[in-house]
């Protein structure tokens, strides 16, 4: 007789928005992340960087958020960095196979999407573009997180420099 098959248990669903800032290029900057569980469980994650592009605090917000899943998860993850969802969504795969290289040369911010794509190994991700600034609840919520953490570290740079 036959064994019969081992259906593996479903991944758990799970909406990521994400967002980064910064004051300057490079600059002080943030970088935020909003989970939502399949069940409605909303959590919040974000943080402080003392100086990062602003690609490198968009990158950051999405190793964060994918970093806080437990376990392999089926991720439907917005942004409102082309930069982002284009590199998941296209060129991820491509850079992997190229030895991380571009027809232009290196990729750039490569360490960062070197952790994005151990992360996309380990979770299903689909990348979706959303406008930015459009009145999207959740995507405007990232962006205020991200903007409260780059104000503070650059408030917080000031205070150090004024004790100098």
């Amino acid at each position: 007789m036959k064994p019969k098959p081992v259906t593996p248990p479903a991944r758990a669903k799970v909406v990521i928005y994400t967002d980064g800032s910064n004051i300057g290029q490079p600059g002080p900057g943030g970088w935020a992340a909003l989970l939502i569980g399949a069940d409605g469980t909303r959590k919040e994650l974000s943080g402080p960087m003392v100086s990062a592009t602003n690609n490198q605090a968009e990158l950051t917000a999405v190793i964060k958020g994918l970093e806080a899943l437990r376990k392999p998860c089926k991720v439907k993850l917005y942004s409102d960095s082309k930069y982002v969802v284009d590199g998941i969504s296209q060129y991820l795969n491509k850079w992997v196979r190229n030895g991380w290289r571009t027809t232009t040369g290196d990729v750039k911010n490569r360490e960062l999407w070197e952790q994005v794509h151990q992360l996309c190994q380990k979770h299903e991700v689909k990348a979706q573009w959303v406008r930015g600034h459009n009145g999207q609840p959740e995507n405007e919520r990232v962006d205020e997180l991200a903007g409260i953490q780059s104000r503070a570290e650059k408030e917080r740079q000031k205070g150090e420099l004024a004790n100098v």
